[in-house]
């Protein structure tokens, strides 16, 4: 049997589900975390920026290079395991290293990053995370650590994954400009279940992190739609109050319209992008089979308190402009239709006029015609009188008589001349 020919993409799609690999993490270990976004046009940017920050970082280890088309990297890169991931927006790096220092949290801890290599990315720093992973001793001393290392009122813990681990975070900033996460692994958790868990807290910081850019789009533009939405009530007052002239409301309505339509258009994609980030941030809780600890807040109810109302904002605003957008088109369907009407009127007139003026000129074309079948008559009938003068004589009869005698007909002849002419222009 002869061989069936492969689709091209056939083993490049099927290797993209396997693409991005959990890492591997034995206990204790710390992780690194880095997102990195570029401040305009992120979807658009320059990729090879990207990749060549990467190449620096690599070099200065000495660890091989990724494919040039490649959009993750998995690696050693010295005593440390580096994952890197190019997402349409962002870069995230994680460098994943074994032991956990003495002192939790340690701002040291991101020396893993060169500093002159951070001052010179490609973008601005979206967001980064110092996660301890540490072997689960007992729940007093995890009592205690969570007093030490987060704010009470905003951490959350949950035990996951069966009871695989016991994760926290507050979600704060600290002094050294790095969120921290904890993570304490019960003793015969395997370390890829390890290596998920981590990525899984990478990847819910990093899509709130950018849900959040939605939130502050729409608090960008709260003021200016609620002038426009004023804007929006005073010219559906101007279009019922039979004072202000129509064309005049549709020119305002337009210029209201066209700004509306550039915010749609300006704020579409940061819109759709928010609301997949948000589905990805509850999907990356709810694979972690969250349960609650000691009766602590969990990360699902951290984001019900403080994360679902931002983007339910979002969601709204979104909403109210799309429905602002067509409240502004059906205000300019009805108006073109008022001004349709006018003009209709408006042309009805002139059309009456016009023909007012039609029937005037004909009344006129037709005296016209009457004083021209008069004149050229008269001018007929003087050439006929010297053609006929000379019979006069011979019949006894007057000059005059012979004028009268010539009249009759030759004015007939005229008009019945005129009048096959006219009918033929016609």
């Amino acid at each position: 049997m002869p061989p069936i020919p492969d689709h091209p993409l056939r083993f490049a799609l099927a290797n993209e589900l396997h693409a991005r690999p959990f890492p591997s993490l034995n206990v204790p270990a710390t992780a690194v975390f880095l997102a990195v976004k570029q401040p305009t046009d992120a979807a658009k940017r320059d990729r090879d920026a990207d990749r060549a920050h990467l190449l620096a970082l690599l070099d200065r280890y000495g660890a091989s290079h990724p494919r040039p088309d490649a959009t993750h990297y998995f690696g050693q890169v010295g005593r440390h395991m580096l994952k890197w991931e190019s997402h349409t927006e962002f870069v995230t790096y994680t460098m994943l290293s074994e032991g956990a220092g003495d002192k939790p949290f340690a701002p040291d801890e991101f020396d893993v990053f060169p500093d002159d290599w951070l001052a010179a990315v490609p973008g601005q720093r979206m967001t980064s995370a110092l996660i301890r992973i540490t072997s689960h001793q007992d729940d007093e001393k995890l009592r205690e650590d969570l007093g030490n290392w987060f704010i009470p009122e905003s951490v959350a813990v949950a035990r996951v994954l069966d009871n695989s681990a016991v994760i926290a975070g507050d979600f704060r900033i600290d002094a050294a400009g790095h969120l921290r996460f904890l993570v304490s692994v019960a003793p015969d958790t395997g370390a890829r279940r390890v290596g998920r868990i981590v990525q899984r807290l990478c990847e819910i910081e990093t899509y709130k992190t950018m849900s959040m850019l939605g939130f502050a789009r729409v608090r960008d533009m709260g003021t200016r739609m609620g002038d426009i939405d004023g804007q929006l009530g005073n010219l559906m007052v101007e279009m019922t109050d039979g004072y202000t002239p129509a064309e005049k409301t549709l020119g305002h309505l337009l210029e209201v319209s066209a700004e509306l339509e550039a915010m749609v258009a300006q704020s579409s994609f940061r819109f759709g992008a928010t609301e997949a980030y948000a589905r990805i941030v509850d999907q990356r809780i709810e694979v972690l089979r969250e349960e609650r600890f000691e009766g602590r807040q969990t990360f699902s109810e951290f984001m019900m308190r403080r994360f679902s109302p931002a983007m339910r904002t979002v969601a709204s605003t979104k909403e109210r402009l799309r429905s602002m957008s067509d409240r502004a088109l059906r205000a300019g369907n009805l108006l073109r239709t008022q001004v349709d009407v006018e003009r209709s009127a408006q042309n009805q007139v002139l059309l009456e006029s016009m023909n007012r003026r039609a029937d005037a000129q004909l009344r006129l074309q037709r005296t016209v015609e009457g004083l021209s079948v008069v004149a050229i008559s008269y001018y007929a009938v003087s050439l006929a009188g010297y053609l006929l003068y000379p019979l006069s004589d011979m019949f006894g009869i007057s000059k005059g008589m012979v004028t009268a005698l010539a009249t009759l007909p030759v004015v007939a002849a005229v008009w019945w001349m005129i009048r096959r002419i006219r009918k033929r222009l016609d």
